[in-house]
């Protein structure tokens, strides 16, 4: 029996192919294979010796038979492998390079800033960049005197000769867009205004134009507790930390009343930013409630209504958020600094998803 087992399981491991193995189970197991040659001698045997090689030969019988089966699997798949090799397809996408164009940081932050303030139930407004000076001076309580009204920081338009009009303007702020918000759609509103704006202003922080967002609330009850929430979770979010520290500090625009400048709390450890921690101080936007005088001038009344606004650079944020060093690069068109900051058009940010790459 020992021999036997031996025999065939040598036989059984050395096949190389289906066809060798079928051959090895015709020699043991076949109705003239050696195995089953011995079984039929089990009726010649006495009862005694029958009870001793029954046993073990169907035992032999079975093993045998086992290990066919396993090798017969075995040579499958080595076949099947074999087979897949030559047939193999790539039906997945070929890589693919980066696309040489990349959204420009400041449509990024844009769209990130939108996203955020969007999940709080803000929607966009928009309006003109050449607004009228009433638009953009006077409708916001800026006084004739204001420096912001001189030629030195506010770009006018010219005016043919004998026109005596009010001149217009590049708009100074995104402000106006409030005026004309509130006066076509009525309170209660929630938007911000995000767009071009325009100063005569050029180092390594400011240039002629640049990118702002405001924001504004009007209702019946709103306070400057639910500004400064606004702006906790606003910066939260943007900066994608799970903790932010704002410091309001009191100033003055004319255009809000009471006015607050708001700092966060960041370390600049090791030259990069973190927020919400450390024992520094950032300035970041100004805010304030919404003075009456601009209710008055887009036909709301300040005895029923009251609100919040805010204002923050964007070129500035996106400078912050993504460490870009100077201001005047995002607009000297260089293709190297664009690939270097761009984003992938595909990378859409949302506030579920992830705001940057």
């Amino acid at each position: 029996m020992d021999d036997l087992r031996d025999k065939y399981l040598a036989a059984i491991a050395g096949a190389v192919d289906e066809a060798g193995l079928e051959e090895v189970r015709l020699t043991a197991l076949g109705k003239k294979g050696e195995i089953s040659l011995k079984m039929r001698e089990l009726g010649k045997m006495s009862p005694e010796e029958r009870q001793v090689a029954g046993p073990a030969l169907n035992g032999l019988r079975d093993e045998i038979d086992t290990a066919l089966k396993a090798r017969k699997a075995a040579l499958a798949d080595a076949a099947l492998d074999e087979r897949l090799k030559g047939e193999w397809l790539d039906v997945t996408l070929p890589g693919r390079r980066r696309p040489a164009g990349t959204i420009h940081p400041v449509s990024q932050v844009t769209e990130e800033v939108t996203q955020i303030f969007a999940d709080m139930g803000f929607a966009v407004a928009e309006g003109p960049q050449i607004e009228s000076d009433w638009y953009n001076f006077d409708a916001l309580n800026m006084a004739p005197e204001h420096p912001a009204r001189q030629e030195h920081d506010t770009f006018f338009m010219a005016r043919a000769e004998g026109d005596n009009r009010p001149p217009h303007v590049l708009r100074t702020h995104t402000s106006p867009v409030q005026i004309r918000h509130m006066a076509e759609h009525g309170t209660p509103t929630r938007v911000i205004a995000p767009g071009r704006v325009y100063r005569m202003d050029m180092d390594q922080t400011h240039t002629p134009m640049f990118h702002q967002i405001e924001g504004l609330a009007i209702d019946r009850d709103i306070s400057m507790a639910q500004l400064k929430w606004v702006l906790e979770e606003f910066c939260r979010a943007y900066f994608e930390v799970d903790h932010v520290e704002l410091r309001f500090r009191a100033s003055h625009f004319p255009f809000t009343e009471p006015s607050a400048e708001v700092d966060l709390r960041c370390s600049w450890e090791g030259g990069q930013l973190k927020v919400g921690e450390g024992d520094s101080w950032m300035e970041i936007l100004g805010s304030g409630m919404v003075h009456p005088h601009v209710l008055s001038s887009a036909g709301v009344d300040p005895t029923e209504w009251q609100g919040f606004a805010f204002g923050m650079g964007i070129d500035r944020i996106a400078m912050l958020k993504y460490g870009i060093p100077d201001l005047r690069a995002f607009f000297e068109s260089d293709l190297r600094w664009l690939r270097h900051y761009g984003f992938s058009a595909l990378d859409m940010p949302t506030v579920s998803g992830g705001l940057s790459r």
